[in-house]
């Protein structure tokens, strides 16, 4: 309140000779001085003296009028986002605002379609509360996966909900000018398919397979692409919208954490073509000094072992990818998983191998990370029957954890690649609205 009734002051007399402020957050003293013309030079001294200085408030005295609004109707808006549900009142008394505060940029929230109501609460004794939620449809992002082959592209709305999915196939490219001619070709055709509105397009977000510098302006190597040492500059702007570039298996990692907020730390493993994987610590992706972490792929498995494309032997890929139980044999992976079922000897042999292998690499990133694992990728639909035994495997190599029940699957087996690359202009329009 003494503040507020200071900016007052020094507004009614911002034309006078006025205003000298001295500020002493260290020692939680702020010390107004005003010099007023009142008939003769006065000058009068004002000390106010705090217990608490908080940060965020004396950040607030340095914004524009307009960008403390914005502040404050982001706080509601997120407060809605993560407590659907949720009541004026409740609202009010969690973000420390008063109802006419809360009130005003509801309406404006309401009115722009991004918040609605979603029934009504219990009654306390008076009125029953409104309830209320986002308009999850309000805007919507694109994410791709792009492999050697295909280009993966799902639409998402506010929630993360998939609601338009597309597979693409795609010529060999070998440069990124050619891929992302390719690729906006097929965003178009897919935005024309499933009637999506393009104003309400937030940006497209692309996973690659690759290993980029560390500012991501510049792919160091895709293997599984054939691409080493390329600029994307050419792929973004052959795209007429927002658009970010990014690891295809930490876009994996990114969604499901996002759906599985409840731990610190997480580790997520890639089984796909390539395997690849991501550290996420409290929904942040830990990159590492040359944006190289996470790359469980690599790890060696076998010494000496089979031949990995990275040019190495006895790496995790080399024995986990789908490649090894499908395109190395000739067949699908489904078809693989049904002569599994039918009893094929061939098969199950080649399996336990798989599972020990990666039992190995599991054992080895508990150790080094000590926090939960979240297999994912196209091969862990498969997995489920087999998680009991594979938890096993790994058990058996950690010291100490006897059922490592810390392993899981994961919540979005076919899409999560494509859905996490979105989800970064999803966060993005939450956090900044």
């Amino acid at each position: 309140m003494i503040l507020q009734a200071y900016i007052s002051v020094n507004r009614q007399n911002q034309q006078k000779q006025s205003k000298n402020i001295a500020i002493y957050p260290q020692k939680f003293l702020i010390r107004l001085t005003f010099l007023l013309w009142l008939g003769k030079m006065k000058v009068f001294y004002i000390d106010f003296t705090f217990e608490k200085l908080k940060e965020l408030y004396m950040k607030k005295l340095s914004l524009p009028p307009t960008e403390r609004r914005r502040l404050t109707r982001n706080q509601i808006y997120q407060y809605i986002y993560k407590a659907p549900g949720c009541s004026k009142q409740e609202i009010a008394d969690s973000l420390n605002f008063s109802m006419p505060t809360v009130h005003q940029n509801l309406n404006e929230l309401t009115q722009a379609g991004l918040v609605r109501i979603d029934g009504v609460g219990e009654s306390t004794g008076g009125r029953r509360p409104l309830q209320l939620t986002i308009n999850e449809n309000a805007r919507f992002s694109l994410g791709v996966s792009v492999t050697e082959s295909h280009f993966r592209i799902v639409a998402a709305n506010l929630r993360l909900d998939e609601i338009a999915y597309q597979k693409y196939g795609h010529p060999h490219c070998n440069n990124m000018k050619d891929l992302g001619s390719f690729l906006t070709a097929d965003l178009e055709d897919f935005l024309n398919r499933f009637g999506l509105n393009r104003e309400k397009l937030l940006g497209v977000g692309i996973a690659l397979p690759a290993i980029f510098n560390t500012d991501r302006t510049c792919v160091i190597t895709a293997p599984t692409l054939n691409l080493r040492d390329q600029s994307i500059r050419p792929l973004i702007c052959s795209i007429p919208y927002p658009v970010s570039v990014c690891n295809d298996a930490t876009s994996g990692g990114y969604a499901e954490w996002y759906v599985q907020q409840d731990s610190d730390c997480m580790a997520y493993i890639s089984l796909e073509g390539g395997v690849g994987g991501a550290i996420l610590v409290n929904g942040v992706p830990y990159t590492g000094l040359n944006g190289r972490s996470g790359e469980f792929g690599h790890i060696c498995v076998q010494p000496e072992g089979l031949s990995c494309k990275c040019g190495l032997r006895g790496c995790l890929e080399a024995y986990c990818s789908s490649d090894r139980i499908s395109t190395d044999l000739g067949i699908s992976v489904e078809q693989f998983f049904a002569g599994l079922e039918a009893g094929n000897l061939a098969y199950q042999t080649l399996w336990k191998d798989y599972l020990r292998h990666l039992a190995s690499a599991l054992a080895t990133i508990r150790m080094m990370f000590d926090c939960r694992i979240v297999l994912g990728g196209y091969v862990a639909q498969y997995l489920t029957p087999f998680l009991k035994e594979l938890r096993g495997l790994t058990a058996s190599r950690d010291p100490f954890d006897d059922e490592a029940e810390y392993i899981s699957l994961c919540h979005y087996p076919k899409h999560a690649v494509p859905l996490g690359a979105a989800l970064h202009f999803i966060n993005l329009f939450v956090e900044e609205l």
